[in-house]
C-alpha cells in the first residue's frame, strides 16, 4: 500500500500536467525551449508515474486494467475479471 502523500503527489502532478498541456504543445511548436525551461518541472507528462488505482502499487502496474499484477491475480482467481481463466499460477 502506497502512503496517501505519495498517492496525492501523483493526483497533483496529474493536474498540473493537464493545466499547462495546451500551453505546453504551443511553445514546443514554436520552439521557445527557454519558455519550457520555465514551466514547473512536475507539468511534464513524463514525471507522471503510473500507479495501481487500488492500492497505489507503483511496480507491476498493467495499463490495460489500470492494476497492478498482484491486485490483478487476486481479481481474476476470485471471477471479477471476465474472460481470464487461471492457468498455472
Amino acid at each position: 500500500m502506497a502512503k496517501e502523500s505519495m498517492k496525492a503527489r501523483e493526483v497533483k502532478r496529474a493536474k498540473l500536467c493537464a493545466k499547462y498541456e495546451a500551453k505546453r504543445k504551443a511553445l514546443k511548436e514554436a520552439g521557445d525551449w527557454a519558455g519550457l525551461d520555465k514551466l514547473p518541472k512536475n507539468s511534464s507528462p513524463v514525471r507522471k508515474h503510473n500507479r495501481c488505482s487500488l492500492t497505489g502499487r507503483p511496480k507491476g502496474y498493467m495499463r490495460m486494467f489500470g492494476i497492478s499484477r498482484i491486485q490483478f491475480r487476486e481479481m481474476a482467481s476470485n471471477g471479477l475479471i471476465p474472460g481470464v481463466k487461471k492457468a498455472s499460477w
